[in-house]
């Protein structure tokens, strides 16, 4: 709970990996730690994860953050199910977090919202990526697609570099180039020619389903079926509470944090996929566990005398 003025020691918005690991560790510290959560971690869209460590046999995602999430109540993490609609700072350096009509008090925020996955405006996209036909990150599942025939969607040299990846598990990689998502260099076009990955730059026509999933597109009068497709058409980051206090970000939105994963905002943390780095659950679980780290010793330096420092340091 909160203490008797209401404010928490944490507030972590987002209930992902990173911000669950985090609310983990600052429970087992002993601190007050809410997590408001609105549900959207990507990890919920995992079918199977196979390159989690601990799980040499896969673990679905939704069963990953439930299982991260019961160790947080363990130890005495708090929860909310609500969007955050506004993060302020106050006069005296508490955060003021707005949930709808109630506003929520915080000495640190950990901000561990993530990004959202672009996918490709096609009918059955939910049920492919359930099914595992549609997939969205070929470092978490590229080995699963070994030897099949593998489809990129994407534009740009975002896409040129993910089909060039991908090529590692596969002979027979095509890249279904976008126009408007981006045009390809002469030097993406070589690479891909050189590595034998074929090239359609055509947007897709009528899509085959085949139950309430893609199964084959008419691209220019010709179908093309693919065992896997990959999307590479990007993310969009949910940095928006921090870039209002004033955060520095990149240019796609993520957040810049130094080592222990402060944004530029005193007291303001970032983990996980909101941050520029490999967008990778084992990752966000270190960031978390950084992050909740320093804020521990950040409260228990705040709250040790000055004079017991001091004694301490002579008895040293």
């Amino acid at each position: 709970m909160a203490d008797a003025r209401g404010v928490w020691d944490a507030v972590v918005i987002g209930g992902g990996p990173a911000g669950l690991t985090a609310a983990i560790y600052l429970g087992r510290f002993r601190r007050r730690v809410l997590v408001i959560d609105g549900g959207q971690s990507r990890a919920w869209r995992i079918p199977v994860s196979h390159n989690h460590p601990g799980f040499p046999g896969g673990i679905p995602g939704s069963e990953l953050i439930n299982r991260i999430k019961a160790q947080a109540a363990e130890y005495g993490a708090a929860f909310m199910d609500a969007e955050v609609s506004a993060l302020v700072r106050e006069a005296d350096g508490v955060f003021a977090l707005t949930t709808g009509n109630e506003t929520i008090l915080a000495k640190f925020v950990v901000l561990a919202t993530g990004v959202v996955d672009i996918d490709p405006e096609l009918p059955g996209v939910e049920r492919a990526i359930e099914r595992g036909l549609l997939r969205i990150c070929p470092i978490c599942d590229g080995y699963e697609a070994m030897g099949k025939k593998i489809g990129v969607i994407g534009g740009g040299s975002h896409a040129a570099r993910e089909a060039l990846f991908l090529r590692t598990y596969s002979d027979d990689v095509t890249l279904i180039h976008i126009r408007d998502e981006g045009a390809l260099s002469a030097e993406d076009r070589r690479n891909l020619r050189e590595r034998g990955i074929e090239l359609i730059e055509s947007s897709i026509g009528r899509v085959t389903l085949a139950k309430d999933a893609i199964e084959a597109f008419d691209i220019a009068g010709t179908e093309h079926r693919f065992e896997v497709i990959y999307s590479a058409l990007g993310t969009a980051s949910q940095s928006e509470l921090a870039r209002g206090l004033g955060a520095i970000a990149d240019e796609g939105g993520c957040l810049r944090v130094n080592d222990h994963q402060e944004t530029s905002i005193d007291r303001l943390y970032a983990a996980g996929d909101l941050v520029r780095g490999l967008n990778q659950i084992s990752v966000a679980q270190g960031e978390g566990a950084i992050a909740a780290t320093d804020i521990h010793n950040r409260l228990r330096s705040e709250h040790t005398p000055k004079a017991s420092v001091a004694s301490g340091a002579a008895a040293r």
